[in-house]
């Protein structure tokens, strides 16, 4: 193959693997119909992204993810979660919420809601 394509090509990716990886998903968009940026000079597909990564005149970001989406199995969708209001009030620690906060707004304590055991605790508190 191009060997000084290559040596080019490394300068701006190091690491091989990703190199190969990175042009045969150019190769294959070169393949299916996407538009080139350089000349081709009667040379194939893999040469032809191996000079377009050399020369910086495609999206290397671009084609990673490309790629990375490419061999993903499985992609997850954040979905909004269901507020299930009335579930919410039928349970007995919503229901015991709401209680205080009525009792609450006609303005008397939660302590006085409880029952007398406010003041008799005061009462003893004050004999001793």
């Amino acid at each position: 193959m191009a060997r000084v394509t290559v040596e080019d090509c490394v300068i701006k990716i190091p690491n091989r693997f990703e190199l190969v990886l990175l042009a045969a998903q150019r190769a294959r968009a070169i393949s299916s119909g996407a538009s080139l940026t350089l000349d081709r000079d009667n040379d194939k597909n893999p040469v032809v992204a191996l000079r377009e990564i050399a020369d910086e005149t495609v999206d290397i970001e671009g084609l990673r993810q490309r790629m990375i989406g490419g061999m993903q199995k499985h992609v997850e969708v954040d979905e909004p979660e269901e507020d299930n209001m009335a579930a919410l009030m039928q349970s007995g620690e919503w229901a015991g919420v709401q209680q205080d906060n009525e009792d609450l707004a006609e303005g008397m304590s939660i302590d006085e809601t409880e029952g007398d055991e406010g003041p008799e605790v005061a009462d003893e508190a004050d004999e001793a």
